[in-house]
This record gives structure tokens, sequence and C-alpha cells, in this order.
């Protein structure tokens, strides 16, 4: 597998740089970027074996977002600032619907009573930091609907936003960890693969992570043209999928192995991350651009984001859910990517 994904990267590179077409140009780097960020999703789980699902969970979701932030960066800086928006937009909606509700199908499939069980407490952290930056994002769009004083300042409330969902985001993910470490330290399986292995992987996997998403956003651009589709689709789906490859493939598995508390954790932080972190953390890298990153969004996303953070608060809150309801989540994302072809 290794091997495999290795000759992926250096053809993605080959690609690049020998000026092949758009199209497969941006489809191996497209396969190269899942393919590294399996070996995060690997090497993450080997070290947090060690300290158990809460940080498993953590560790797989920031390092598994790294792609995503290499991609969003390099977007600003060739000036796609849609399709930044809509990359960090399409990580929500893929990880909080798409990824949620095949993991909940699945999971679902392999329990004796079809229905998937697992502790509640993240769920609902998850629906909270999902709904302040919700709340961020919907007093931003309702400023520039209604044309008042704050539209003319977004950049900075954006900023001023960003640095209070960091300080939230932080303060909650240590009191998480903290409070599953007693509990996880009975239950924590033994570590597969040597520390230093899995230590080297990440470095080397997150290095070509960098270059590949160099690559992949820059065969971005010529790909819409060639395809005639929209940003927001490319941003919303094609993107936001590729660069969170690690949820996509490590949460469906986890709940395949039953593992339910586990893949739960891997997706809904992956959720709590893109919203509470990796979003703000993008809007402050992006001052240092000159297309600057805001909470500024369309206001029909801005009502999908608010409904999403409501649907899996529905849905998880009690901390069991059916395959019936995972269904409808995939379905949901369906509807919104498809809305996307048509902008």
């Amino acid at each position: 597998m290794l091997l495999a994904i290795g000759l992926a990267t250096v053809a993605a590179g080959v690609a690049h740089y020998a000026g092949v077409p758009a199209v497969p140009a941006f489809a191996l780097a497209a396969v190269a970027l899942a393919g590294l960020a399996w070996i995060v999703s690997f090497a993450t789980e080997q070290v947090g074996k060690r300290f158990g699902a809460a940080t498993t969970g953590v560790l797989q979701s920031t390092l598994g977002n790294l792609p995503e932030l290499f991609v969003v960066v390099f977007a600003l800086a060739q000036g796609e600032l849609v399709v930044a928006q809509f990359s960090i937009l399409g990580s929500i909606f893929a990880n909080a619907l798409l990824v949620l509700g095949a993991v909940i199908v699945v999971g679902a499939s392999v329990s004796d009573d079809r229905c998937m069980r697992f502790g509640p407490r993240l769920p609902n952290d998850t629906a909270t930091l999902l709904l302040l930056a919700s709340f961020i994002i919907v007093l931003v769009a309702i400023s520039h609907l209604t044309h008042d004083s704050a539209s003319h300042d977004t950049v900075a409330i954006s900023a001023i936003a960003a640095v209070l969902l960091l300080s939230v985001y932080a303060v909650w993910v240590v009191g998480y960890v903290r409070s599953q470490r007693a509990e996880e330290r009975e239950r924590r399986a033994a570590t597969q693969e040597p520390l230093g292995t899995a230590v080297a992987l990440l470095a080397v996997a997150g290095v070509a992570a960098a270059f590949v998403s160099d690559w992949f956003v820059s065969a971005l651009r010529p790909t819409i043209d060639a395809l005639g589709i929209s940003e927001q689709f490319a941003g919303l789906v094609i993107v936001a999928i590729a660069g969170n490859a690690v949820e996509n493939v490590a949460g469906v598995v986890l709940a395949a192995k039953g593992q339910s508390d586990l893949a739960i954790s891997v997706v809904k932080n992956s959720v709590a991350q893109v919203a509470a972190f990796l979003f703000p953390l993008l809007v402050l890298i992006s001052l240092a651009f000159a297309h600057r990153l805001t909470f500024g969004m369309p206001p029909v996303y801005v009502g999908a984001l608010l409904l999403t953070a409501i649907a899996i608060w529905q849905v998880t809150t009690d901390g069991s859910a059916t395959a019936f309801e995972g269904w409808a989540l995939v379905a949901t994302y369906a509807v919104l990517a498809v809305f996307t072809l048509y902008e």
C-alpha cells in the first residue's frame, strides 16, 4: 500500500512538472492526496492507540485535516477565494452529512439490533461548536444583507471572531481529552507499529501533502474550466472529499469493525475541528494574503450550515442512530451537492 501511494505521489509530481493536461494531472493529484491522507490516518491511529479513543480521534482529525489546510492556503495564494471558502464549507458538510451518514449506516448494519450506539458527549459538544460557528456566520450574513455599519468591517469582525472561536475550541479539546483519559487508560489497545515508525510516517506524509496540495490547486482552475463545473461544486464536493479522505475511509472502516465510539470520535472531531479550529485559523492566516477569507458566505449556504448543525444534533444527541437516520444525512448532502451543480 505504501509503495502504491508513493508511486501515485511521484506520478502526480511528474504530471505537474511535465505539463500533462489539467484533468489527468488533477486526478493524479487527487489520488495522491487521498493516499497520503490514508497514511496520516494509519500512522495517527498507531500513535493514538497509546492514549485511547478520545486522543486518537483528536489526532486523526487534526493531522487528517493537514491536506485541507494546505489546499485552502494555496487556493488563497492563487486568488481562488470562492474555492477556498467552499472547500471549508464542503469539509463541514461532507463530514457532518456524507461521512457521518455513511458511518451510521455501516455501524447500524453490523449492530445486533440494527442501531449504532455511542457516547453522547462528543456529538453534543460538536453540535455546540458548530452552532457557535453558525451563529457567527449567520450574523455576518445578516449584516451584509441589511447593509448595516458592521458590514463594512467584515474582515476585522471575522478576525476577532476567529480568535474567540479558537479559544472556545482550545478550552473544549483540553477538557474533552482529560475527561476521557482515565476511562480509556483501562481499555487501551497495544500499539501495532513502533512509535518512531508512526511518527516518521506522519512527518513524511505531512511534507508530501504540502507539495501535492500545491499541484492539486494548480490543476484545479484548468480542470473547472475544462469540465464546465461551478467553483461551488468543485470546492464543496471534489476538493472537500479529496481533502477529507482520512475521515471518509477511517470512520467507515472503524464502524464496520464495530468500534462505534472511535468511528464517531474521528468524524465528529473532524466536524468540530473544521468549524471551530481550521476555519478560524485560515481566517487569520488569510490576513497575510491579498484575498482574505472571512465568515461571510452566500445566504443559501449559511442556511444550509445552520440546518446541518440542527440535523446532526437531532440525529446523534441521544447516543444512538439507525440506518434510516444515516441515509437521511447522506441524502441531505446529495441534495446540497446537486444544488451546487446549478450555481
